[in-house]
């Protein structure tokens, strides 16, 4: 259970520490880090193996040591999504070397309920009570959504627990970045045999409290990192333990409230609890004050209006005194979709060109990989992953609309589909009476095409679908992206 929360995850990566001995192996280049500029501590999700990808810096790890206490202490044992700490130093050049790496679940348990909308590629899922958001960018191993919607609701034989690593929302749920699930036909053992869930204390009484609703009973819990004196309204705590009768008993109660050294580099990626505050200048991401003075540089067209409650985004900066100071903060929301064939690969596939929309992948993006089930030590190399994406494989892509050559997409998130369809939303850019385009994609309306070009402005938010007939990009259906 040792140290999920950022709070206690920065603190280990800031002080440098080193924890256990475990042999580290590289899979990949070194990295390389022939311009360093930071020296500290990268907290995010792994978006890429060869040697590992976090925050769009590419970390050499020959010679990183793996830690933590959820059955995940060496190299392949990491999924994409996961969540990481990386203590280590990075340049300007995207180039780093991690000195550690260190990894542990946010929650885990069975599954309670569990929603999902196909269409949207969105849901809910309940462990001990507590609520997890899923998405299109989350990763899931082990089991589909499809499969832990059956096991809930009886549609299928199979039990699942299930490891979530994400990001605590303000109002005490949580984002999940990677769901890894396990059956109970495999056994759970280990870590699979106990609940783990963090939050913050509330109804404090005579050996019980609870989290976001959750009574947790800790008669015989053992105290990390503090005393039983220690446990009060407010605080942070991470929780290990059984859950009986909608109870959980706790075994181990771990305190999480450690910050970062003054003067640290910190990089975090993560979504906005606390929106902007135009009076002290600050908002909080993954529990942390941020503070944007008049030196931060705020990336793409990123405002400071922008930076609300629920907001992904990525800072870098300078921990003082408790607080954060923004050095540049970057979004990583997506404002564009694109669903399509590949037509053409450049630069390695690093540039693709799908129906017509040039497509631009970055250290930062996630290509899904799915099918491999949780438990098997499954990485893929970057450059694997690139050599993946043939020409005609069918993508779903979410990113950002960019100007650059033309226009085109950056890509956040990749995933391999079987449909045909041919889809996108995004921003007009230009229009005539005939044609309108999005994402430097001109797409043309024809005598059977759906809707209609007339009361569409430039600008606009657009959802359209659309088919390639013979080089040329024709209209089945417009409307305004509501």
């Amino acid at each position: 259970m040792k140290r999920n929360t950022l709070y206690s995850v920065i603190k280990m990566v800031t002080a440098g520490a080193v924890m256990g001995s475990l042999a580290a192996c590289g899979g990949g280049s070194d990295g390389g880090n022939g311009n360093v500029g930071s020296t500290g501590g990268s907290v995010g999700p792994v978006s890429g193996f060869g040697s590992v990808y976090v925050n769009g810096t590419h970390f050499g790890v020959n010679g990183a040591s793996y830690t933590g206490n959820d059955g995940v202490e060496r190299y392949s044992q990491l999924e994409k999504g996961m969540i990481v700490k990386v203590a280590g130093s990075w340049g300007a050049d995207g180039e780093g070397e991690a000195s550690s790496i260190y990894y542990d679940d946010t929650l885990r348990g069975p599954v309670e309920t569990m929603s999902w909308n196909v269409e949207a590629k969105a849901g809910v899922i309940t462990i001990a009570g507590l609520d997890v958001a899923v998405n299109s960018r989350t990763v899931f191993k082990g089991a589909t959504p499809k499969q832990l919607v059956d096991s809930v609701t009886g549609a299928s034989a199979e039990d699942y627990r299930v490891r979530i690593s994400g990001y605590r929302l303000a109002d005490g749920s949580f984002q999940a970045t990677f769901v890894g699930a396990k059956e109970i036909g495999s056994g759970w053992v280990g870590e699979w045999h106990k609940v783990e869930v963090e939050g913050v204390v509330s109804n404090l009484g005579t050996q019980i409290f609870e989290i976001n609703g959750l009574k947790v009973d800790f008669q015989t819990a053992v105290f990390d990192d503090g005393a039983e004196e220690d446990l009060k309204e407010g605080v942070v705590v991470e929780v290990e333990g059984e859950l009986e009768n909608g109870k959980l008993i706790a075994s181990e109660i771990e305190f999480e409230d450690d910050l970062f050294d003054n003067n640290d580099d910190v990089e975090i990626s993560g979504a906005v609890t606390v929106a902007y505050d135009p009076d002290s200048k600050q908002f909080h991401l993954n529990g942390f004050a941020i503070q944007v003075d008049e030196e931060t540089d705020l990336d793409d067209d990123i405002t400071v209006d922008r930076l609300t409650e629920g907001a992904e985004i990525k800072v870098e900066g300078e921990y003082r005194n408790g607080i954060i100071v923004a050095e540049e903060i970057e979004t990583r929301d997506g404002n564009a979709e694109l669903s399509g064939f590949i037509e053409s690969k450049e630069q390695g596939g690093e540039v693709l060109m799908v129906s017509g929309v040039r497509v631009t992948l970055t250290d930062s993006t996630l290509i899904e990989d799915e099918g491999t089930k949780d438990g098997q030590e499954s990485v893929t190399m970057r450059t694997q992953d690139l050599e993946s994406l043939n020409v005609d494989d069918y993508l779903e892509i979410e990113g950002r609309e960019t100007t650059e050559n033309g226009g085109g997409l950056i890509a956040f998130y990749i995933e391999r589909d079987d449909d045909d369809e041919l889809e996108l939303e995004g921003k007009i850019s230009s229009l005539t009476q005939n044609t309108v385009t999005v994402m430097g994609l001109e797409l043309q309306m024809v005598s059977d095409s759906e809707g209609s070009l007339t009361n569409l402005k430039e600008g606009e938010e657009v959802e359209i679908e659309f088919k390639n007939v013979s080089g040329e990009y024709h209209i089945v259906k417009i409307q305004a992206d509501d």
